[in-house]
């Protein structure tokens, strides 16, 4: 008995979190009015650490003595020394004899500071430990005042980034050439460089017990409907988690059914797109470290949407758009089709072609589908290949390994000729999609769907087709169908679904989202003639 008392002693003790976790995180200490001993007590928890720096210095007006805490790297040096430390300085260095002699509360003396001698913009008070420890943490200078149980955060920030540039994820035909960057403050403004409009309204919150990441959820105040806005608050706020090093950790936490293999949120470089969802009535999420934003809801005719599609004329926009959902059957269904008529189905392959798959398979050891998963792996293979090197290095791997194997595998006889075209085309087709989300889930569909085919034929396609049907039927982001306006029936979304219609009848808000305020353009249907 007393054994197992103590091995579960143990194990409480090694569940509990350190000491200084607990001190920073859920602590409610206050500042006193000692600023040596709340110095110690700063030292304390991220002292030792040779990026932290304490500058102590003596103000002479008020005899006192003050000090300042930043973290190099990440708070501006410059502005601490022109705009905090010099300011002070020569500031009470030139005052009169009088005022070096009139006694001054604590209070005034930092007010006086505060409001008369501080040249930075971004200046409050904080009394918790643990609130000022976070701001310096987030690259903010602390100013400690003797006398003073409140500690003055200045706005230093200066975090290292990366300059703004094309997105590399989604290549960009028509539009802006600008992409998010991993400065949440950044992609903050480039969406309000879109969107001049007082109602764009933002919520700040902070994920990751130790991470700290800073979280935006931005919408449209008199267009997003409240309930959609409350869903996504609710599903944030309900994540506790030590860090959060990309958004997709925040979309895998927040999404419906996180065994489905189809993304449920959109993550997006583009701020033209952010910036047009907002206005449809979706919530968007920003995620500090990271360039993709995500976007929610998320809906099947997402998957076909770019924002080059508006951009261009009406006809333009629909038959990209007939060509991507074109794409998205073959990147599917090619491999298994070829699988299914080949083994089970050679009647209905006109008689020519069979000829001519029959003289490609001569000498091929393998039935269809062991040729169909041989070029399909080596396809994945060579893609991930391609990625993970540098890229010149991945582009050549890509094409001449593609090229070079392929060509191997039909001259030893190991595969045939009609396969590596299907596989090819497939491979092709996985590429035309905007979404990179999609493709995958695709790519993961269509091994099942090739091993359908390869048990049952055409009757396994279409057994596999609608289990894939059902799931999405079923599926929602964030209490919207998966498959609006398809399903359920909308037809007044339809505009701007599989088809893009003029831009002047696209004068409605989607349905689906259900937006407090529906009409976004006035009708033009009347002719220019005669207006």
């Amino acid at each position: 008995m007393h054994k197992w008392l103590w091995i579960q002693k143990q194990k409480k003790k090694e569940t509990q979190p350190p000491r200084e976790y607990v001190k920073i995180h859920g602590t409610s200490e206050v500042f006193s009015a000692n600023m040596h001993a709340n110095l110690e007590e700063v030292d304390g928890i991220i002292g030792g650490n040779p990026d932290v720096v304490i500058r102590h210095f003596y103000i002479e007006v008020f005899q006192v003595n003050a000090a300042v805490v930043f973290i190099k790297g990440i708070a501006d040096r410059e502005r601490i020394h022109e705009q905090i430390l010099k300011s002070i300085m020569l500031h009470y260095r030139q005052a009169s004899s009088e005022e070096k002699s009139k006694p001054v509360s604590p209070n005034k003396m930092k007010d006086a500071i505060k409001n008369l001698v501080l040249t930075v913009s971004d200046v409050k008070e904080v009394k918790n430990i643990e609130e000022c420890i976070m701001n310096i943490f987030i690259g903010e200078t602390a100013l400690f005042i003797e006398g003073s149980d409140t500690v003055l955060i200045l706005g230093t920030k200066d975090w290292p980034s990366r300059s703004i540039e094309e997105p590399i994820s989604e290549a960009t035909v028509r539009g802006s050439r600008e992409g998010f960057v991993e400065n949440v403050l950044v992609n903050i403004s480039l969406i309000r460089r879109r969107i001049r409009d007082p109602n764009l309204k933002m919520t700040n919150y902070t994920i990751g017990r130790r991470s700290q990441t800073p979280i935006v959820v931005m919408h449209m105040k008199d267009i997003t409907n409240e309930k959609l806005l409350d869903e996504v608050k609710t599903r944030i706020e309900s994540i506790d988690i030590d860090q959060v090093p990309e958004s997709g950790i925040i979309e895998q936490l927040m999404e419906d059914d996180f065994l489905s293999p189809f993304p449920q949120i959109l993550a997006t470089e583009r701020p033209d797109k952010v910036a047009q969802a907002l206005l449809e009535g979706r919530v968007v999420v920003l995620v500090d470290g990271t360039p993709f934003v995500l976007v929610m809801p998320m809906t099947i005719i997402s998957i076909l949407q770019s924002p080059e599609d508006y951009y261009e004329r009406f006809f333009v926009g629909t038959l990209i758009r007939f060509m991507r959902i074109g794409a998205a059957f073959i990147s599917l269904f090619a491999p298994s089709l070829y699988v299914a008529l080949v083994s089970f189905h050679p009647g209905l392959i006109p008689s020519d072609l069979v000829i001519s798959i029959a003289a490609s398979r001569e000498g091929v050891p393998f039935p269809s589908i062991v040729e169909a998963l041989m070029m399909e792996v080596t396809i994945e293979l060579l893609r991930e290949a391609g990625v993970r090197l540098p890229k010149p290095i991945g582009q050549t791997v890509g094409i001449v390994g593609g090229l070079v194997i392929g060509e191997a595998a039909v001259s030893a006889g190991l595969v045939s000729a009609m396969m590596v075209i299907v596989v090819a085309v497939t491979a092709v087709s996985s590429f035309a999609l905007p979404q990179y989300g999609v493709g995958i889930a695709l790519r993961i569909l269509r091994f099942g769907m090739m091993l359908s085919a390869a048990f049952l034929g055409l009757f396994g396609i279409m057994m596999f087709a609608m289990i894939i049907t059902i799931h999405l039927v079923k599926l929602k982001s964030f209490g919207v169908e998966y498959t609006a306006p398809l399903v359920p029936y909308q037809f007044r979304d339809w505009k701007d679904a599989l088809l893009r219609s003029p831009y002047r009848e696209l004068t409605r808000r989607p349905d689906m989202l259900k937006p407090k305020e529906s009409i976004r353009m006035k009708d033009r249907t009347s002719k220019w003639k005669g207006e």
